[in-house]
């Protein structure tokens, strides 16, 4: 089983600003969650409904697509800060300005406001730090969001609207190819983790982002985790998994999967972590 999780809505739009630009890939993520019965589930930089400090109704309208879709947001803070930068009190502030819009417009939907996802995956370099932050998202009603299929989504996201600026569609379908067969791998390395843990595969969650390359790839993600014999599950469906009260005993300065957490909590190193697929060099170059 996998949950879909996507971060950094509305949009990441690499400084594209044209409002049916952002429309077609909220509706291109959208029809493909329709399409194959994904529950997915989007977090929300509320930084990205502003422009020029004024909140821009045609994103927040953006947001209204997923909730009229049937879909879950949940809180990625206002303005996407490292936690091991920042410090508790900025990084509160910045998740309680976080829900001012979304909040509300959840409620207008019969929905709540219940999730938070760490930006950079960021969750506490100490144990004091992490309950810090632990004890004040319960507090304030939120449930964390974990990752277990971590990746560099972004990476290939980036390279790909680089070639699609210079319009080289043969090169966009080069990274779009090697991007479903770089997840394809990563799902294959997380397993073999989840198996070596817990002796079976847990449920999922995946890490995506709000781009153009989901946007045009998500169909043949989805196939693929398809082929594999994966069900689609919401997020609250997955957080049924005993896993996830698994303990994590082992912090540091690091944005990181779930499972490689419980794998450094239970004394793993080195080559335990040796399988984990890289992205290939030429896409971390077009992405620079």
């Amino acid at each position: 089983m996998i949950c879909f999780t996507v971060d950094d809505l509305p949009v990441v739009n690499y400084g594209i600003n044209d409002a049916a630009y952002l429309r077609s890939i909220t509706q291109d993520l959208i029809t493909t969650f329709d399409s194959y019965g994904i529950p997915a589930i989007g977090f929300v930089n509320e930084k990205k409904l502003y422009q020029d400090g004024t909140v821009d109704t045609g994103r927040v309208k953006l947001l209204e697509m997923w909730l009229k879709s049937g879909y879950e947001l949940g809180n990625h803070t206002f303005s996407h800060p490292n936690y091991h930068q920042v410090g508790y009190a900025s990084f509160i502030n910045d998740i309680l300005q976080g829900e001012t819009i979304s909040r509300p417009l959840l409620k207008e939907y019969g929905q709540q406001l219940k999730y938070f996802r760490h930006p950079y995956l960021r969750v506490g370099q100490t144990k004091g730090a992490h309950d810090s932050l632990n004890f004040f998202l319960k507090k304030h009603g939120y449930t964390e969001a974990p990752v277990t299929i971590d990746n560099e989504d972004y990476l290939f996201a980036k390279a790909y609207h680089e070639v699609r600026l210079q319009q080289d569609r043969a090169k966009m379908q080069q990274i779009g190819r090697e991007y479903v067969n770089y997840m394809e791998k990563k799902l294959t390395y997380f397993e073999s983790i989840s198996d070596s843990l817990f002796n079976r595969d847990v449920r999922h969650i995946l890490l995506l982002h709000a781009n153009k390359l989901n946007a045009d790839y998500l169909d043949e993600l989805a196939e693929m985790y398809q082929e594999k014999g994966y069900q689609f599950i919401s997020l609250s469906e997955a957080l049924e998994d005993e896993a996830y009260r698994h303990p994590i005993t082992h912090y540091g300065d690091w944005g990181i999967s779930w499972l490689d957490r419980w794998a450094l909590s239970q004394g793993k190193q080195g080559n335990f972590f040796a399988d984990d697929p890289p992205s290939p060099q030429y896409v971390k170059e077009l992405a620079q």
